[in-house]
């Protein structure tokens, strides 16, 4: 049976959270979800990061060809993007999209579904 996600990646993102508090694992779209303060941060799969970066870090990232818009029910998802696992193969590039997560993070709106 083939995994959800990448175990490596995943690992690799525990890593960067281990100062957060408030870090919760779960899977979701289709892989391994890290949740921060409730909401939604970054999510691993076998062969994309969704990334949870604000509407401005978007457009600018998809300007540079970096990733690609998450749609979702034929909608364009206007806060996430797929970045491929190969695009954060390098610490640095994994802690850019990371941070760009974790920027965005307190202006995100929280899930209420769960409450």
């Amino acid at each position: 049976m083939k995994r959800m996600y990448d175990l490596q990646m995943a690992d690799r993102i525990r890593e960067l959270l281990v100062d957060h508090e408030d870090v919760i694992e779960k899977m979701m779209f289709n892989g391994l979800c890290f949740m921060v303060d409730d909401k939604m941060l970054i999510c691993v799969t076998n062969d994309d990061l969704l990334c949870r970066i604000g509407e401005a870090s978007a457009a600018e990232e998809l300007g540079k060809g970096t990733c690609r818009q998450m749609i979702m029910r034929g909608r364009a998802s206007k806060h996430f993007v797929y970045v491929p696992i190969e695009a954060a193969a390098h610490e640095k590039d994994l802690k850019y999209w990371v941070g760009l997560c974790l920027n965005f993070n307190p202006q995100a709106e929280s899930s209420k579904r769960n409450k």
